[in-house]
């Protein structure tokens, strides 16, 4: 249980687990003394479709310190696994059988008595296979895009209308494979503390998740598994679901009957724990002269592995964005032979805002208007789907804020005219849109004797700050100072809370800590005599008692049913771009959300920070290269993987429209964690074309696509 105590007063607050991070008491998964502990490493496959042939194991087995060798030649059943012969798609089954789907995929684990033992066994098992004709490319796969599941294509008004459009734009635009890349590897403890009862450290984006998977697998009361998620060392949605390698730590355990740890290697990291899935599409936008929208096509194709398939709304958000009386996406799905995607911050609308918003900047030139003008011009107050009402939306004032900051004013609209010190210099826009959800929550609130308030819930926190919100909500609550309030989380034994993920938890949790809060003041005031007061510690005496608790389960009411509810940003970028190398800089970047009201400052601005790092990551830097010929990474590390460091990044400006969304929940905030990153990547090539004239259609924009 992650027990967290503010050492500061709400105004500014900092992280209230700050210090415990930056001090190293923090603990991470892979980090906890557990008594006879031993150590798991998984061994890949070194093809990329086809079966095993044969497996040879016995050098690894008589190796010093190695205790056992797990395969599907000897790997215990698995209850919860089906056992259809093929098996139905879904995720990938560790040791179920012979077959081999993508280059890297686990084919033996070893747990020897050291990390170091466990890496040289593994080094020498010896598999042969038969090979088959793999697939991994998807830009000579897109004509085999298939309708996913019961997708269906989407059409509002007339079909391709933008073809009958006196200003028409139609243009592809490529988003290649990124890979999640946070610090902390995926790790997981498992001990069986009997033989039906299990706990784990693990890395997860959600502990009452992984208890479920679980106990699902092992057919275990969900009670008798215990998850810890105290920390969590960033995850952007790779720690949304339980993979395989958390089923084989599981498995590994049983078998020794001794605690098994599996902590993944950076190279694993590309291939074992998901991906922002390689994606083409075609945006067709029809304009009248002035600028105003008649109609909006597009098409996406997406790649998925071939036992599972793996969707996202990345044609969603031309069905949103903008007014538009004519509207057709289409979405297919490609299947490759490697590992399942899996969400990555601003799923599928990232994706999609680049191709949209690059396509609405193409757009501006064509009709001459300058691009917040042509934004303005298609404003909607109105859900475009459902016709419903905003819950709240102050997008205009989120594009008067950034204009003002970045300097727009200053913006020519004729693309490389602006030169200074040999470098050409440009603006650009981009923005985006994130559902804003309330889910159910359950929270317990205790008063203690000592006007310590502790407060208790499952959650976990993947580094946006979930504990400093939920303790700035309680102390303007409970009217105390925050140092006085306990946040208890990443334990599943806590009352239950979602998993942290699509922006939704200061929503959902903050709800369900106000409530408890306002029950526990309504407590105190019922035996304070009917009268309200602050002072708990005196009323707890008056009454003989230790402590006063309530437990208070929380969720959105009709309300959603009413209206339509998102989070709004848009993200301003100045670039300074050298036409004789073709290198990129980010000069300034200013990114505003309109996300309700803002609970934690100095943590929300962090994160919007982060996620418009992100977004220029995904512009400039970031991109998996595929040998097709072996279906094989090639650049599975940080030396060849690049993610933007400090010297790519200026000081990045987080700026919040800040006016309360007076139906969502009882704060009148919204999530904020999507639409930091949405809308980003289309800046930064909006901005590089108006620099250099030059239209990057294709991500990364690197040096050698502009000289």
């Amino acid at each position: 249980m992650e027990s967290i105590i503010s050492k500061k007063p709400p105004e500014g607050l900092s992280r209230v687990d700050g210090r415990l991070k930056v001090t190293g008491a923090a603990k991470y998964s892979a980090e906890y003394n557990v008594t006879g502990v031993t150590y798991g490493v998984l061994v890949g496959s070194t093809i990329t479709k086809g079966s095993i042939k044969t497996l040879d194991t016995k050098l690894a087995e008589r190796a010093p310190g190695v205790l056992s060798v797990i395969t599907y030649l000897n790997c215990p059943n698995i209850p919860g696994y089906h056992t259809d012969n093929p098996p139905p798609k879904g995720p990938l089954k560790i040791f179920y059988d012979e077959k081999i789907y993508f280059n890297g995929q686990p084919i033996a684990l070893v747990i020897a008595n050291t990390f170091e033992q466990a890496l040289f066994a593994g080094s020498l098992i010896s598999a042969t296979y038969d090979k088959e004709t793999h697939q991994t490319d998807l830009k000579s796969n897109l004509t085999n895009g298939v309708l996913p599941g019961k997708g269906k294509d989407y059409v509002r008004g007339t079909e391709d209308a933008y073809k009958s459009a006196p200003i028409k734009i139609e243009q592809e635009y490529t988003l290649p494979t990124e890979v999640h890349s946070p610090m902390e590897l995926h790790a997981i403890i498992a001990r069986w503390d009997s033989d039906n009862k299990i706990t784990v450290w693990d890395k997860t984006q959600g502990v009452k998740s992984t208890q479920r998977n679980i106990a699902q697998a092992f057919k275990l009361p969900p009670e008798n598994v215990q998850v810890n998620a105290p920390f969590v060392g960033g995850a952007f949605g790779a720690a949304l679901r339980t993979w395989p390698h958390e089923i084989a730590a599981v498995v590994g355990a049983k078998v020794i009957k001794r605690p098994v740890k599996i902590v993944l290697s950076r190279a694993d990291m590309f291939t074992s724990v998901g991906y922002r899935p390689h994606t083409w599409q075609k945006i067709g936008l029809g304009a009248t002269p002035d600028g105003k929208l008649v109609g909006i096509t597009h098409e996406a194709t997406g790649q998925t592995s071939v036992y599972e398939d793996f969707t996202e709304g990345a044609v969603n958000i031309s069905q949103l964005l903008y007014a538009c009386p004519n509207v057709n996406t289409k979405y297919r799905l490609v299947s490759l032979n490697v590992g399942t995607p899996t969400p990555m911050r601003g799923p599928g609308e990232a994706t999609g805002a680049f191709a949209l918003e690059s396509a609405l900047d193409e757009l501006s030139y064509a009709v001459n208007i300058d691009p917040i003008d042509l934004r303005l011009k298609n404003y909607t107050d109105t859900d475009p789907i459902s016709g419903k009402p905003y819950s709240s939306k102050f997008l205009n004032d989120a594009y008067k804020l950034g204009a003002d900051a970045i300097g727009w004013s200053e913006r020519n609209q004729k693309p490389g005219s602006v030169a200074k010190d040999g470098w050409l210099s440009g603006y650009g826009m981009g923005g985006g849109l994130f559902g804003a959800y309330r889910g159910a929550a359950t929270v317990t609130a205790r008063m203690m004797a000592d006007g310590t308030l502790i407060l208790q819930t499952a959650v976990t926190d993947i580094g946006p700050g979930t504990g400093t919100a939920m303790v700035s909500i309680a102390s303007e609550m409970m009217g105390i100072t925050a140092y006085r309030i306990r946040f208890d989380m990443g334990d599943s034994s806590l009352p239950p809370s979602p998993t942290q993920g699509g922006s939704q938890i200061t929503s959902t949790v903050g709800s369900a800590v106000h409530d408890a809060c306002k029950e526990l003041k309504d407590k105190f005031k019922q035996i304070n005599g009917g009268a309200d007061s602050t002072d708990y510690v005196q009323i707890l005496k008056q009454n003989n008692l230790p402590q006063l608790e309530v437990t208070t389960a929380s969720k959105g009411g009709d309300e959603q049913g009413k209206y339509a509810m998102f989070s709004w940003s848009v993200h301003f970028i100045k670039v300074l771009v050298n036409p004789a190398t073709g290198v990129v800089k980010i000069d300034k970047a200013v990114s505003v959300a309109d996300c309700g009201k803002i609970m934690s400052p100095k943590t929300a601005s962090s994160q919007i920070k982060g996620g418009t790092i992100m977004g220029i990551g995904m512009a400039l830097t970031e991109e998996t290269v595929i040998d097709h010929r072996y279906g094989r990474l090639v650049n599975n590390n940080f030396a060849d993987y690049h993610v933007p460091v400090q010297a790519d990044i200026p000081q990045v400006q987080a700026l919040f429209v800040n006016k309360p969304d007076p139906y969502l929940n009882p704060m009148g905030a919204k999530g904020m964690g999507e639409i930091a990153t949405i809308g980003v990547a289309a800046a930064v090539a909006n901005a590089v074309y108006n620099a250099t004239g030059k239209r990057i259609r294709e991500l990364p924009i690197t040096p050698d696509k502009l000289i």
